[in-house]
């Protein structure tokens, strides 16, 4: 009996364990299905909506714990306080957002605390999407609005969290207010949207412009902030939706401090697109060769000059136009390292037959001896070439012809170029090979509807390089050949003032920038495609 009971209690043993282990599986978790739902706002205090409002502190009680994500650049209070109101919790969890006001509110004003995606649950993230809270302080609540889209003057797509004012063209309102002070009205785009509102409006007239405000203190800074406006007055109420387009001025003429950036180079900076006259006023030998070159597509200008003793220099820069200060500068050389000469290939590789092939150079070139410079195709027979070189941008031009399903060999040997200094080249050799015109596709482009001559076409690739530009005067097909496999896009500029390239625009001056047009598709090419385009243009 005994063997019995043990035999007894060993098999009730195995089945508890694997009860128990059956217990454990079951209770293994899986996670479960995924909470995707957004907290709830069970109640505000005071109520949203509440007229005459004088309360210091606002409550927003939800059904789930919610924690505060991005709020500095999601929430959008309209009007703008001076001193913004303490926001929490800050990271930490709540049942509640908790608003302290410190500041001052206007008399009869329709206040709109626009919190955006900033309050999100506290395990998934879920946002409460465009979380509002409105009060008035006056005995009703303004309720009209205004629409629009917000688009970059020149890009297909705007920066995210563009402000969007509105100034009211009271007695107090000039240009330069948006320089100066916050708007009376105010959102934001978020980091998606292009169209936007604005809501719990006063009827009345308005500036109405965007800003991508990096400071974000709700003013235009031109020299780090895009912006866009409309440039006649918004009248409240209206059922007008406004294009704004964002672009970033040329900034007004300032001169840099100009400092030594070699032991034989002073580097002059400046902004505004037209560069100063620079005198040098110190008196110098006749022995010491000077010389003055802009830098390509960079504000600043290089003083070059030959190996000379002095304490200072003393500079005067000309403003290019008038009525700006002429500026005055005073320097001393530092012992630093002088610029050695160093030449740049702008390909190496594949070209195409469009290809232009240049040797550029970081200090001045003077002169250029073909007699050690040898061009020659894969078979060591000499191509024929035209070298020229080009001062003003420091850069030797070769033009050969660009022969399909062949290579190419340069080498120059020292003395080909010269520099300011008299220092010549190194040996350079550089080898580049011209692929099969079944590699690559063909684009042909055709424009109809609203086109006002001349206008400029430009094709950008997936990387949004700009690859190909051409400037038309009258309708035709334009061919972009020898594209490489790959996404292209395709803008139009319609070049107003005629000089050959786009030009942003300027607020006080109520100059809008020029239009672009996007072609409304990426356009794919592939090998030995022949693609055949219509660009149709509207209002």
């Amino acid at each position: 009996m005994s063997v019995l009971r043990r035999i007894l209690a060993l098999l009730f043993g195995i089945s508890l364990i694997a009860a128990l282990t059956d217990c454990g599986r079951r209770g293994t978790p899986s996670g479960g299905p995924k909470d995707e739902t957004p907290p709830v706002l069970l109640k505000a205090e005071p109520d949203t909506a509440t007229l005459n409002f004088d309360a210091s502190r606002i409550r927003l009680y939800f059904d789930e714990f919610i924690k505060l994500q991005d709020v500095e650049n999601q929430l959008i209070i309209s009007p703008p306080m001076k001193y913004p109101p303490e926001i929490s919790p800050m990271g930490g969890a709540s049942k509640y957002v908790e608003i302290r006001i410190t500041d001052t509110l206007l008399e009869n004003t329709t206040y709109t605390l626009n919190f955006g995606q900033s309050v999100v649950d506290n395990n998934e993230g879920n946002p409460y999407n465009l979380l509002s809270y409105v009060f008035s302080t006056g005995d009703f609540l303004d309720s009209l609005s205004l629409t629009g889209v917000v688009a970059d003057a020149y890009k297909r797509a705007p920066e995210s969290f563009i402000s969007v004012m509105l100034y009211a063209l009271d007695t107090a309102y000039t240009d330069s207010t948006v320089y100066k002070e916050p708007p009376y009205y105010l959102t934001n785009t978020l980091d998606s949207a292009v169209i936007f509102q604005l809501n719990n409006l006063k009827p009345g007239p308005y500036r109405l412009i965007a800003i991508k405000d990096d400071a974000k203190n709700n003013i235009f800074d031109p020299g780090a902030d895009q912006i866009g406006f409309v440039p006649d007055t918004v009248h409240i109420p209206t059922d007008t939706t406004y294009l704004l387009r964002l672009f970033k001025e040329i900034p007004e003429y300032r001169a840099s401090r100009p400092t030594f950036a070699a032991s034989n180079r002073i580097l002059f900076g400046y902004t505004g697109g037209k560069a100063p006259e620079i005198e040098l006023l110190t008196p110098i030998p006749d022995s010491v060769r000077t010389l003055l070159r802009r830098i390509p597509d960079k504000d600043s200008i290089n003083f070059w000059f030959t190996p000379m003793e002095v304490d200072s220099l003393t500079f005067v820069l000309h403003p290019p136009t008038e009525g700006k200060k002429i500026d005055t500068f005073n320097i001393k050389p530092l012992n630093i390292e002088e610029d050695s000469l160093q030449l740049t290939w702008n390909k190496r590789g594949d070209l195409i037959p469009g290809d232009s092939v240049l040797l550029s150079s970081n200090i001045p070139l003077v002169s250029l001896d073909t007699a050690f410079i040898r061009l020659v195709d894969q078979d060591t027979l000499p191509v024929d070439v035209n070298y020229r070189l080009d001062t003003l941008r420091n850069r030797l031009l070769l033009d050969f012809e660009k022969v399909p399903n062949q290579a190419f060999i340069l080498e120059a040997l020292p003395g080909a170029v010269t520099d300011f200094f008299g220092d010549t080249n190194d040996t350079l050799s550089n080898r580049w090979s011209v692929g099969s015109p079944t590699e690559f596709g063909t684009l042909r482009m055709t424009l109809e509807g609203k086109v006002e001559y001349p206008v400029i076409l430009e094709l950008e690739n997936a990387r949004k390089e700009t690859i190909r530009s051409r400037v038309l005067t009258q309708p035709e097909e334009v061919t972009f050949s020898w594209l490489k496999p790959d996404t292209y896009r395709v803008k139009v500029i319609f070049d107003a003032n005629k000089n050959g390239r786009w030009d942003t625009g300027n607020f006080l001056r109520k100059e809008q920038p020029e239009r672009v047009v996007h072609f409304p598709s990426p356009i794919e090419m592939r090998a030995n495609w022949d693609n055949r385009e219509t660009f149709t243009i509207r209002e």
